[in-house]
């Protein structure tokens, strides 16, 4: 019965093993779990920390509202999430792994997919709307702020009046497919350097290019 309640009350295991918060990051991927949502425009958060995976070497793992990865980068942790809790509901896993691993609010970064911005197009930011996203919009309701760092990537808006939902949750068109490649190692260099050298060289750096 003591092993039950010490098991009970112990401290969750921390991911991180980073004891100064400055150098810890939380980079959050938003995107729908599940093969029908894979390589849609919607899921593109979750693309790019996927491709970021590859090139660092770590892997996800299933873990609390979420697949959790992590790796170190010039003497930052970075801790990667892909929230499982569905696009309208991101702000709880969100919130749940800055608290757990005591991620500065100044170090978070959400990446997400932008109708208003041309494909490729990458934009980084300090704070904002939701711009109508409902991603954004939970992750502000359930943090009670807009100002955190935000990575818009552009998916275009090549749709008709009424047809936003289908395009966003829709694969990518052969032409964009062909040219992901290389805006997703744009895109991973983008989160580095977020995490080396500040949010506000990074903008100057990768903000419309």
């Amino acid at each position: 019965m003591l092993h039950f309640f010490k098991a009970l009350f112990r401290t969750p295991k921390l991911v991180l093993q980073e004891t100064d918060s400055m150098k810890k990051f939380l980079i959050v991927g938003l995107g729908n779990i599940g093969s029908d949502y894979e390589d849609t425009r919607h899921n593109v958060g979750f693309k790019i920390l996927d491709f970021l995976s590859e090139q660092e070497g770590f892997t996800f793992e299933s873990a609390k509202l979420g697949a959790v990865g992590s790796f170190k980068h010039k003497g930052r942790s970075i801790l990667c999430l892909k929230p499982s809790t569905f696009m309208n509901l991101s702000g709880k896993a969100v919130k749940y792994w800055m608290e757990k691993e005591k991620i500065p609010f100044e170090n978070l970064l959400i990446i997400t997919d932008d109708i208003n911005l041309p494909f490729g197009t990458l934009r980084l930011k300090t704070k904002g709307s939701d711009g109508g996203h409902n991603g954004l919009k939970d992750i502000q309701n359930t943090l009670q702020t807009a100002q955190y760092n935000r990575f818009r990537f552009g998916v275009g808006a090549e749709f008709s009046k009424g047809r936003q939902v289908d395009y966003v949750l829709g694969k990518w068109n052969a032409e964009e497919t062909e040219a992901l490649q290389k805006r997703l190692h744009k895109s991973t260099d983008l989160i580095r350097a977020f995490v080396f050298s500040g949010v506000k060289n990074t903008m100057n750096q990768f903000n419309g290019t």
